[in-house]
């Protein structure tokens, strides 16, 4: 994800800009339009204190010969702009965005160091919560652990964050995650956060939790309780609203203008309670792993021992850690030294956050082309370290 910087948005040609876009962008954050020629130009003045000086003259189309004058003037004057929506205006030109945005409500009197940890527990939710929406649309589960997460995390690479801005009873922090690449992170984000307050209402009016079990199937998980629970513990509640792009409109099934979606202190025993559920109750998966080894460490030079291996292919993790018995710790070690890959199978424990793997068997060295093989010898070279262990230290 890109957090803020003081770098400034690049102004977008005005030959690309739709007039009607930028009116919506504009009408979204707050400007107010005061008039103009009807059918040929609107007037757009910025919302607060600052809009005393400004203003913007934007064409209603293309059609007119001034357009590209007034759409140039228009968006030269954003970039200049001091009205802090004027950026975000710039950045939806840009960059194509769904927005996401959250309030969190809190006292007025925090200053200091206690604001910026406040800042800082936004942030930090705000990006966990867009990772759930990433896992989920990998794959629905009630807890994701450590599947998935460098495809995950590897979507939100081209989200552009803002700043903790002050809002009316708290803070705010807006997101814009692209349409191309990213349209399926919001959409799948704003229906698991649906199905989470539909659930939470259901535990506080009847104290089942059955609704949090079927709330997976819409993308709810332990990593989006989890992002809740940050975002409304220390507050007085917390909102999340999300805008859909107006270049690109509402994907299928979903309103145009959706409802935000709100959580208090008193959804906390719920949300808690789910998010404990989920890791409790996800299943261990049985796996087939090919792997290269790049840890070996057991307690006296033979018996069983343990080893770490980087998954190349058969599970959604990085890594996987396996207790072994002496022969097939030996034929691991060995493959290590030569620079061979493994392929082992067993089931892979979501209480370790699925990085570990139990019940291992058949533990075989796996041939792979030259190419692969001298990167994995290389890399066997760069970490002599591990020879120690691998021939039976501690």
């Amino acid at each position: 994800m890109h957090w803020p910087t003081d770098e400034p948005v690049p102004t977008p040609q005005p030959g690309r800009v739709d007039p009607a876009v930028l009116g919506a962008l504009l009408a979204r954050h707050g400007w107010r339009r005061r008039g103009g020629a009807p059918g040929r130009y609107a007037r757009w003045t910025p919302p607060g204190p600052l809009g005393g000086g400004t203003s913007l003259l934007v064409p209603e189309s293309h059609d007119f010969p001034d357009s590209g004058d007034l759409l140039a003037e228009a968006l030269t004057a954003l970039a200049r702009s001091a009205a802090p929506s004027a950026r975000d205006v710039l950045v939806g030109l840009t960059v194509p965005s769904d927005e996401i945005r959250w309030w969190r409500d809190v006292p007025e009197s925090v200053e200091g160091a206690a604001a910026w940890t406040a800042q800082e527990q936004l942030r930090a939710a705000a990006r966990t919560m867009l990772l759930a929406g990433a896992l989920a649309t990998r794959e629905r589960a009630g807890y994701h652990g450590a599947r998935h997460r460098r495809a995950a995390e590897a979507t939100l690479d081209r989200v552009l964050v803002g700043p903790v801005t002050p809002a009316p009873g708290g803070r705010a922090l807006t997101v814009f995650v692209p349409v191309s690449g990213g349209r399926a992170v919001t959409a799948a984000l704003l229906r698991a956060l649906y199905a989470a307050r539909d659930a939470a209402d259901y535990q506080r009016a009847t104290g089942g939790m059955e609704a949090f079990d079927a709330a997976v199937r819409a993308g709810v998980s332990r990593e989006l309780t989890d992002s809740l629970v940050a975002l409304v513990r220390g507050s007085e509640g917390t909102r999340v609203a999300l805008a859909w792009s107006p270049a690109a409109g509402p994907p299928d099934g979903f309103t145009p203008r959706p409802e935000p979606v709100e959580f208090t202190p008193g959804d906390l025993p719920a949300l808690r309670e789910a998010g404990a559920r989920y890791l409790r109750d996800e299943p261990s998966v049985p796996v087939r792993i090919t792997g290269a080894v790049v840890r070996l460490r057991r307690a006296a030079p033979g018996g069983p021992g343990t080893v770490r291996l980087r998954v190349l292919a058969g599970a959604d993790v990085d890594q996987v850690r396996i207790a072994l018995d002496e022969d097939d710790y030996r034929i691991a070690g060995h493959a290590h030294l030569v620079g061979l890959p493994v392929r082992v199978s067993g089931r892979l424990e979501s209480r370790g956050g699925f990085r570990r793997l139990t019940g291992a068997t058949g533990v075989t060295p796996v041939e792979v082309d030259e190419a692969e093989r001298d990167r994995l010898v290389k890399a066997l070279q760069e970490n002599l370290d591990f020879f120690e262990e691998a021939c039976g230290g501690g």
